[in-house]
């Protein structure tokens, strides 16, 4: 009973070592957010579209921007063709310039770029 009990309270020392230090390791790897980063909450995505490989529009369901579109950096092949990514929210929020998102069935990794609002093109009416 002794040795059990040793053994369970020498593992719940080693496990507090073990979350202490990742704690600190994540205060020490996350970087504040850049002045000019837009950061938009991802509870309030309501869907995403992907008009080409290096376009993303970011529907919202709520806020004061319906459509925030982010322009990658470069292309990000598959994008279009997969429609569709994942991605890691790390503090909260996605901000422009500072997520990495991974296209689906690929997982080729992407750097988001600056995040604008977009309103999408007028249709032409004909009212003839």
């Amino acid at each position: 009973m002794k040795i059990v009990l040793s053994a369970l309270v020498f593992a719940l020392v080693i496990a507090a070592a073990v979350g202490q230090q990742a704690r600190a390791g994540d205060a020490r790897q996350s970087e504040p957010v850049k002045r000019n980063s837009i950061c938009i909450d991802p509870g309030h995505i309501d869907h995403l579209s992907y008009p080409d490989d290096k376009t993303i529009l970011f529907h919202m369901w709520a806020g004061r921007v319906k459509i925030w579109r982010n322009d990658l950096p470069y292309a990000c092949p598959g994008l279009k063709f997969e429609q569709g990514i994942a991605y890691e929210v790390r503090g909260g929020a996605i901000c422009s310039n500072m997520q990495v998102v991974y296209v689906l069935r690929r997982w080729t990794p992407c750097m988001l770029g600056n995040f604008t609002p977009y309103a999408p093109p007028e249709k032409n009416v004909d009212h003839r």
